[in-house]
């Protein structure tokens, strides 16, 4: 008979401290105070914006830690070194940033047994991960205080593919772009509403005043 793990008790629970992202302005109301670890699931229709809310993110979550994008979709190509001049990086920020061509999920697991002080793991997209869900629940639990932040393809509103469903029903933060404007539903916002975040303000300007003609 397999060993059971320990009941937590009332108390336990209460006085155990968790680590929080300390997000600050438009992410923090955007995404209320997350707890280090865990999946963030961002998912929208190509070309709204997407690619350039996670280098805006990654450039936040940079004063935290280590970051890790790996592009699985668009790589270390041109386009990408457009977007990531668009965000003017600092110093410090460039440091904490590390891009990976196309790395195979295999790879990379290894990478992060390696890697010290990695706090966050870019996955763009989870269509080109080519991995099982058993695979995914083995990378969360092997990293248990890394945030895997995961992009999406959409077919209609819905992720394509069923991996991709199972991870944004699993993920701790849900992040819908639409019109470069995005919207989140979070455990960390208790039921609170979330401001949405302006990725590019002309773009969702035109976008949403389109919408209402």
């Amino acid at each position: 008979m397999a060993k059971l793990k320990k009941a937590i008790s009332v108390d336990q629970l209460l006085k155990t401290k968790f680590i929080e992202i300390p997000l600050t302005g438009r992410f923090r109301e955007l995404l209320g105070r997350p707890e280090q670890g865990g999946t963030w699931f961002i998912k929208g229709k190509s070309g709204q914006g997407k690619t350039t809310l996670i280098l805006q993110l990654i450039k936040e979550l940079s004063k935290f830690g280590k970051v890790y994008y790996n592009s699985l979709e668009e790589g270390a190509r041109l386009s990408m070194q457009d977007a990531v001049k668009e965000q003017n990086l600092t110093e410090s920020e460039k440091k904490n940033i590390n891009f990976l061509h196309r790395e195979p999920i295999e790879d990379m697991r290894v990478r992060l047994k390696r890697s010290r002080g990695v706090r966050f793991c870019v996955i763009d997209s989870i269509q080109y991960a080519f991995m099982s869900l058993q695979n995914y629940k083995a990378l969360q639990s092997e990293n248990p205080l890394i945030v895997f932040i995961i992009n999406s393809h959409v077919q209609g509103k819905n992720p394509v593919g069923s991996l991709a469903r199972h991870i944004e029903y699993d993920a701790d933060i849900k992040i819908d772009v639409e019109g470069f404007k995005a919207f989140s539903k979070s455990r960390a916002s208790r039921g609170k509403l979330t401001k949405p975040y302006v990725i590019w303000h002309q773009g969702a300007e035109d976008y949403w005043n389109d919408l209402k003609l």
